[in-house]
This record gives C-alpha cells, sequence and structure tokens, in this order.
C-alpha cells in the first residue's frame, strides 16, 4: 500500500505505474473519494469537538442554561452520528481503492503486456545432450516407482500423488541439502504454520487476485501458497530495532494452491500440483531503495547458485511490467531445464516490495535517533518440491531408464549414485 500523501503529491507517478502495469484502476476516483473523506472527517472531528465543549459548558452551567445545551447536546449527537455513518460509508469505499494502487515498478522493469514480453537476461549451463530421446519425469519415476499417481489421485483426486521409495528420499535429500546450503547464506531457520488468517493475504497482495487460488477453511482463514504469507505475519504490529535489521529468514512450510485458471496447464506429472512442500527466503531491511536492490539481486543469486551446485541448467527472466502483480517493484524468475518438453519451467521468483507489504502489516522500525519507518520486505523462493525433483530426475536420466544421483546430494542417500530398477519398490 502507498502513503495516501504521496499519492496525492505523485498522481501522474502512480497513473504512470497504472499504465505500465496493465491494470484497470482509475486514480481519479480514488483521488476524489479521498477528498470526500477529509471533508467528511472534518465534519466528524468539528463534531466531536463542539460535543467536547458543550459537555465542558453543561457541567459549569445553572439549571436555565443546562436545559439549553442538553437541549443542543441532544442535536449535535444526532448530527454527529450521522456524520460518523457518512465516514464509515466513505472510508469503505476509500480503502478498497486503497487496495487497487499498484507499487510503482523500478525503472528498469521492461514494458510488456505479459509474460511473452519477459525478457531473457541470463542463461547458465550446458543442456544435456542425450543419445536417445528423453523420457519425461512420469515415465522416469513411474517405471522407477518413486511416484504414485493412480493411487494420488484416489487420494486426493486431481493433481494428487505419492511420492514413495527414492522419491520419497530424493525429495528428502533436496530438501535437507537446501537447509543446509541456505542456512550458511545468515538465515534464520524457521517451520512456518500454513494455516494463516484472511488479513494477512490482503496484507501481503495475494487477496483479492488471488482469491480463487487459495484454499479456505470453514473459520475463514486460508491454506497459504507460499510462507511469505505467515513470516510477514510474524513481525505483524511490530517496531524492531534499526540494530536488528535486516532481519532474514529461511522458512519451511507446506503450501497449497487450487491451481485456478491453469486448466489445461501441466495436468499430469508434478510440475503444478496442488500441494508441495517450498523453502523460502525472506528478508526485512531498513528503508533503503539502493539495501532493497542489492538484497533482490543477493535472493535471487543465492537461488541460481542452488541450481548450478546440483548442475541444472538454467534462465533468469526479467519480469515485465504487465506480468509484475500489484505489489512488487520489481521481479526475477529462475527457470530450469526439462529436456522431455524441450523447455524452462519456473523453479523461483525473486521480489522486492519497499514498504507496501509492510505498511499493511504495520512492520515498522526506529532509527538511531528514535525515529520510526516502514521496513521494506523481500522474498523469494530457495527450494519447491516435487518441482526441482522432476527436474532433476530428466536432467540426470540415463539411456536406461536410471537416474544419476548429483554428487552434491550423495551424502544425504547414503552414499547411493544411481537410482534404478529394482532399488525403489
Amino acid at each position: 500500500m502507498l502513503d495516501i500523501k504521496f499519492i496525492r503529491e505523485n498522481a501522474e507517478v502512480v497513473k504512470e505505474a497504472v499504465r505500465k502495469k496493465r491494470l484497470t484502476f482509475d486514480l481519479d476516483e480514488l483521488l476524489k473519494v479521498d477528498a470526500e473523506r477529509l471533508a467528511v472527517l472534518g465534519k466528524v472531528e468539528a463534531a466531536r469537538a463542539r460535543q467536547n465543549v458543550v459537555s465542558q459548558e453543561i457541567a459549569k452551567a445553572n439549571t436555565a442554561d443546562r436545559e439549553k445545551l442538553i437541549a443542543e447536546m441532544t442535536t449535535l449527537k444526532s448530527g454527529f452520528k450521522l456524520e460518523e455513518d457518512n465516514l464509515a460509508a466513505v472510508m469503505k469505499r476509500w480503502q478498497t481503492l486503497m487496495l487497487q494502487v499498484p507499487n510503482l515498478p523500478d525503472v528498469s522493469v521492461p514494458e510488456g503486456a505479459d509474460e511473452t514480453a519477459n525478457q531473457e537476461v541470463q542463461v547458465w549451463g550446458e543442456k544435456p545432450k542425450f543419445a536417445f530421446a528423453p523420457k519425461d519425469h512420469i515415465e522416469l519415476m513411474l517405471n522407477l516407482k518413486m511416484v504414485d499417481f493412480e493411487r494420488g489421485t484416489k487420494a486426493h483426486g486431481f493433481r494428487g500423488y505419492f511420492l514413495q521409495g527414492a522419491g520419497a528420499e530424493l525429495s528428502w535429500a533436496l530438501v535437507n541439502y537446501g537447509r543446509e546450503f541456505f542456512g550458511r547464506k545468515n538465515f534464520q531457520p524457521i517451520v512456518a504454520p500454513a494455516i494463516v488468517k484472511r488479513e494477512y493475504f490482503y496484507g501481503t497482495g495475494h487477496l483479492p487476485k488471488d482469491a480463487d487460488d487459495l484454499y479456505r477453511t470453514q473459520d475463514d482463514d486460508y491454506l497459504s501458497g507460499t510462507a511469505e504469507v505467515p513470516m510477514m505475519a510474524y513481525h505483524a504490529d511490530e517496531i524492531l530495532a534499526v540494530a536488528d535489521l535486516p532481519k532474514r529468514y529461511l522458512a519451511f512450510s507446506p503450501c497449497f494452491r487450487r491451481e485456478a485458471g491453469s486448466h489445461g496447464k501441466d495436468t499430469k506429472g508434478l510440475i503444478r500440483v496442488h500441494e508441495f512442500f517450498k523453502l523460502e527466503q525472506l528478508i526485512l531491511c531498513a528503508a533503503d531503495h539502493g539495501t532493497s536492490a542489492s538484497l533482490h539481486e543477493e535472493l535471487n543469486r543465492n537461488h541460481e547458485e542452488f541450481l548450478e551446485s546440483l548442475g541444472l541448467p538454467y534462465r533468469r527472466l526479467l519480469i515485465c511490467g504487465g506480468d509484475l502483480s500489484l505489489s512488487k517493484v520489481k521481479q526475477y524468475d529462475a527457470e530450469v531445464w526439462f529436456p522431455a518438453a524441450g523447455a524452462y519451467r519456473e523453479s523461483s521468483s525473486a521480489s522486492y516490495y519497499h514498504d507496501f507489504q509492510t505498511r499493511r502489516f504495520n512492520i515498522r522500525y526506529r532509527d538511531e535517533i528514535g525515529k520510526t519507518h516502514f521496513a521494506h520486505s523481500l522474498n523469494s523462493t530457495a527450494v519447491a518440491t516435487p518441482r526441482l525433483l522432476a527436474a532433476l530426475v530428466e536432467n540426470y536420466q540415463t539411456e536406461t531408464g536410471t537416474i544419476t544421483i548429483p554428487e552434491i546430494l550423495r551424502v544425504y542417500l547414503g552414499g547411493q549414485q544411481l537410482i534404478g530398477h529394482g532399488i525403489a519398490s
């Protein structure tokens, strides 16, 4: 959420953000409602002040004057109630519009209407060259009894799966290696809850836009699709000390997504599933653009270095304005190579927000002279499985259908070098 004072004083800048993000939002309507809000608020405050004056006069008045003042107070209260009701209605409209104001994209964010305009800015690694037609992860993992989709569908329904045998072991190896790899990056480890209060999804910007993609509980809470939401809630309504910044967290959690709007996309396999596990990087830092931009590069590189350590080819995308969500200043996506499809698939998103989220969460810090500021927030995927598991299986397959285990993961699998027929049953 942007500061309303900033919006008033920089209306053209905000309109440019609306245009660049290809949003349909009428900023002039917000400014009109804001002016109405201020006018009604002025009337409410004036009525409240007059009530206070009359109350004091009643306490000091003689009997004759007191009756007149009481009559005036009755009239004042009636008018005050009317103005308060009017203010409540205006505030509701104002708050609804404020939630639609986009964050300002960085100047480096490219123009573009949708994901087709995202820019490839880096490519790493040699794509594996096979002397055979590569199999997809579905066929490979079924043949090696690493996954059971049939029973997954029976238990869960569409997009259901069971990882089993070597599939489960390799998935745990990825998470455990990720925990150690990112743990060396000076993060505090956290296991975060997946059920989070509704208000915090508005805080991160996942509501209202992602409502159809979230699982909702009977208590009107939601299941989070990323640890970003509970980790932002972790410091909600707190004032931190500047000496304690940046706050650096590596949060593990189950994640849930309905995959609404993805009908027909990746309906088979482990690319797009309803539930998965993820390690998420999240940082809260001082309100400085240079610091935010630098930490954003660091978070993104952390994931890329992780992919490099596994020998997985990837590319980096700079997300264009039309594909950049309302809350973000800038975003990189890392996409890992899937040989069978001959295509890159997303493995991570790294984003920063300035104080857009922290204003909604009321996360502040007190500087050296005692002044409070809203912190800046950033986040990035560290490890998401089973998608990364699927990429690893496809890139390390052999002609005989076995899977070579990357050397760096073997310590987590008792030194095992190969997943082959008969190993998992």
